[in-house]
């Protein structure tokens, strides 16, 4: 009964504070402005079984692809044996779905077996992260947190699989010796390989033994829950509805912003009064692009959250490759941490909170955004449907309409285009000669 008191406090504790962090994310979120991602249901829900469960964009790198699929897939099947260890611990009772029987014992075989594959896995990520080093695991943006935060997750996933695989060991050396409480049940491939190591133990010690571990995995489980929302892994839980509201647009499409369509609405209708008051548009924004992230909309910022820190975006940006400051994971990056300062700044301030900072240049240069080629290789390559190219696209948009910082070069560009309708220096009547030559 004192277990079960525990317990339920635990659960209760547990759950409350994920809740809480949740909600602060997803009020972090609201900042941005409103965007419609309403549309073509059916489409957005293909997509998400495509890319997020089907986890068809991970396996363009098969190695990782593999691996990754393997953890995910313990991840997700595993829970069932989560469900089963959180009644048991709420109701008093042990291994509570054994009514299942020859299923149960199926259940619990695939268990142990995927517990093996996510282990061996994570061992396999932390050789490529730390021994192999492979290149997309570093940059200017790789600091000691994101570089340690990887780390964390990798080591806890093995911990907590090496716990599970011990503590069924455990459990099927009792149901040997027919103690109280451990009756038979199970089948286990792969921890039944180990029980003969435990014969030298008592009953009493073996007890001890499996219910230590059976907490250690159980407040193991929920301190990862609440760490998700301080890591990158929040995509675990993010990238459903992150595909799901992703843009269905062509890629390349740049959106168009609507208070310049107005103006260049009324430029074309001989109708227009070029005196009248302006109507102002529902929406209108007050600034053009984007300054800071509260400019953003909120897919990009949901984008932000959702960032696996891969690399696999910087690793094809050209402009990387070739040297330049640009890196659109840090773009991400970037975006997000700015939101969290902005978010508690509101929490500690109140919600008219101003630090005097903004993402541009307190976070991303104007040096990295305008090596951006537009080439859209970030967004084909994101695994969870992230956008780096809006939002270094609104920000110089900010630049360029705000600040009417450009480069010399893109300067005449824009001069030409205004003025002859292309941007080459020459006027319209002579845009054809070309083909007379």
């Amino acid at each position: 009964m004192i277990s079960s008191i525990i317990f339920i406090a635990l659960v209760i504790a547990a759950s409350a504070l994920f809740a809480k962090n949740v909600k602060t994310i997803i009020r972090n979120i609201k900042l941005g402005k409103d965007i419609d991602r309403s549309d073509r249901k059916k489409e957005r829900y293909l997509l998400m079984a495509k890319v997020a469960l089907g986890q068809s964009k991970m396996v363009v790198r098969p190695v990782a692809g593999l691996l990754h699929i393997i953890v995910y897939a313990g991840f997700i099947i595993i829970n069932i044996e989560v469900l089963e260890i959180v009644l048991d611990g709420i109701f008093g009772t042990h291994r509570l779905f054994s009514f299942l029987g020859s299923f149960y014992y199926g259940l619990i075989a695939s268990f142990e077996v995927l517990a093996l594959l996510v282990l061996v896995s994570c061992l396999i990520f932390l050789i490529r992260r730390n021994v192999l080093r492979l290149k997309r695991f570093s940059g200017v943006e790789m600091t000691s947190w994101p570089r340690s935060d990887a780390n964390y997750i990798l080591i806890t996933e093995v911990l907590l699989m090496s716990a599970f695989l011990i503590m069924n060991a455990a459990d099927s050396s009792l149901q040997n010796l027919n103690s109280f409480h451990y009756t038979q049940v199970g089948s286990f491939p792969i921890s039944g390989l180990f029980v003969s190591s435990l014969s030298s133990i008592s009953e009493s010690g073996l007890i001890m033994l499996e219910r230590s571990l059976w907490w250690f995995h159980i407040v193991g489980i929920f301190a990862f829950l609440n760490y998700l929302p301080y890591s990158k892994h929040f995509h675990i839980l993010l990238a459903f509805p992150n595909v799901f509201y992703s843009k269905l647009e062509p890629k390349g499409q740049f959106e168009n912003m609507a208070a310049v369509k107005k103006e260049v609405a009324l430029m074309f209708d001989p109708a227009a009064d070029p005196y009248a008051a302006p109507v102002e548009p529902q929406g209108e924004p007050l600034r053009f692009g984007a300054k800071d992230v509260t400019d953003l909309t909120w897919k990009q910022l949901m984008d932000s959250y959702t960032c696996t820190e891969c690399g696999r975006c910087t690793s094809v940006c050209p402009a990387n490759i070739t040297g330049k400051l640009l890196s659109p994971r840090k773009i991400m990056m970037d975006t997000r941490d700015r939101l969290v300062e902005v978010g508690n700044g509101i929490d500690k301030n109140g919600k008219d909170f101003n630090d005097g900072k903004s993402l541009i240049r307190d976070y991303i240069t104007e040096e990295e955004i305008l090596a951006c080629t537009s080439c859209n290789a970030c967004t084909e390559a994101c695994p969870v449907n992230n956008d780096p190219l809006s939002v270094i696209i609104d920000l110089r948009r900010y630049l360029i309409m705000e600040e009417s910082k450009a480069p010399s070069e893109w300067t005449g560009i824009f001069t030409n285009i205004e003025n002859n309708g292309a941007p080459w220096q020459f006027a319209q009547a002579d845009r054809l000669k070309w083909k007379d030559e």
